[in-house]
């Protein structure tokens, strides 16, 4: 049987417990090494502490021990006898919400902390809004400290309502509460005695068997060329294939492709996998594809089935995620980069910015400044092969990047081009 992977993501107000859940799950789950956990007795004797502080698993940074909370994202990998795990354990703080999207953003599940004594806060619809906007397939909300409201089943039920309603508005199609206490590993990994009114999945059950997004292999075939290998060796003199990770779809030997931008077409000779010669291959493999006509191709083209091409612009409208300290201006000039391509650009107009509570637009705001998400317009040098975010997230994504440090800018999701 193939073991698959989940990429998840935690997120929620500062001192929810983040980091104490995601330690519990590591920690409970068998995932932490024996030095680890000494380090963390250790570390949790230093500040007073009886007990093992489970948060410091994540908190790695000195200053977020410091201050007791998360500032980056801590990624975890783990595993359990039925499905491996990517963990981005999240900044909660509303000054660090571009962490929150970088660390979400090739999320197939988002886990939303609340505290059980607070409730929905607006940082709580913040983080709604966030994984609504990048469209996480599947949402947990982690209803939290239950062992400080007594394991009460209406303070639950209030808290599940008014987010469930709140979430399925903006629009996330699938939403799991689950009532637990990470600092007692209540619902956590093994069920509650103490909540017998409760009777659906703990946090890892949930994990364990969510369906995993097939996005990525059901939708159009796309391949960014990354590298063109040519070993002209005596035992393959004409040898050429292009080398990529396939970012959506499938490909199959003997279909017709057409490379972007270009426009040209060609059949799909052979593609090689590991070494070795397949009928076909899908996302998100690792493969090297052989063309029958001597295309001109280099890194930073796109390979797609000729039935299901994109279509090429030079103007791209999309939403996106300011993330560097310096603001994000009309006329600023830029390198956007999608997939293996990089071009030139201009931002042409910023049309509104998002009001994260209500996903309302504030409209003509001038400039982006650091965590502000927002409507751009802009023009590239050269014609782009984007699909619409809603489509694919892997090709519906791009950066903008400072042409002067290389430093990067925004993440932006595309409407598609026009």
């Amino acid at each position: 049987m193939t073991i698959d992977t989940l990429r998840f993501a935690t997120a929620g107000s500062v001192d929810d417990g983040k980091s104490t859940l995601v330690g519990r799950l590591l920690h409970d789950s068998k995932s932490v090494l024996t030095d680890q956990l000494e380090a963390v007795e250790h570390a949790s004797r230093n500040r007073g502490q009886e007990a093992p502080d489970l948060a410091l698993l994540t908190d790695g940074l000195r200053a977020e021990r410091e201050q007791g909370i998360t500032i980056d994202v801590a990624y975890r990998y783990f595993a359990t006898p039925r499905r491996r795990f990517i963990l981005a354990d999240t900044p909660g703080h509303v000054q660090y919400t571009r962490n929150m999207v970088t660390g979400a953003s090739t999320a197939e599940l988002a886990v939303v902390l609340v505290d059980a004594r607070n409730g929905v806060v607006e940082q709580t619809r913040r983080h709604a809004a966030v994984a609504a906007l990048l469209r996480v397939p599947h949402v947990v909300l982690a209803v939290n400290k239950m062992d400080l409201v007594d394991y009460a089943e209406p303070v639950f039920a209030k808290t599940a309502e008014e987010f469930t309603a709140y979430a399925a508005s903006l629009g996330v199609p699938e939403i799991t509460a689950i009532p637990i206490s990470a600092l007692a590993g209540d619902n956590v990994v093994e069920p509650s005695a103490r909540m017998d009114w409760y009777g659906g999945p703990t946090v890892l059950e949930h994990l364990e068997t969510v369906p995993v997004a097939r996005e990525l292999t059901t939708s159009q075939g796309r391949f960014p060329v990354q590298y063109v290998i040519r070993p002209q060796t005596a035992e393959h003199p004409d040898y050429r294939g292009y080398a990529g990770q396939i970012a959506s779809g499938a490909f199959r030997v003997g279909e017709r492709v057409t490379v972007l931008p270009s426009g040209r077409t060609s059949t799909v000779k052979a593609i090689d996998v590991l070494g070795r010669s397949v009928d076909a291959a899908w996302a998100p493999q690792s493969v090297t594809v052989r063309l029958h006509d001597g295309v001109d191709i280099s890194r930073g083209d796109l390979i797609a089935p000729s039935t299901s091409a994109p279509a090429l612009s030079r103007d791209v409208t999309a939403l996106v995620c300011h993330v560097a300290d310096q603001p994000l201006t009309v006329g600023q000039r830029v390198l956007l980069k999608h997939t293996t391509r990089t071009v030139k650009a201009i931002v042409k107009d910023i049309p509104s910015r998002l009001t994260l509570d209500d996903l309302s637009q504030h409209p003509a705001p001038g400039q982006l400044v650091a965590n502000d998400i927002g409507r751009v317009v802009i023009r590239t040098a050269e014609p782009l092969a984007l699909d619409a975010y809603a489509a694919s997230r892997r090709t519906g994504s791009f950066l903008l990047i400072d042409p002067a440090d290389g430093t990067t800018l925004a993440a932006g999701m595309a409407d598609g081009v026009r």
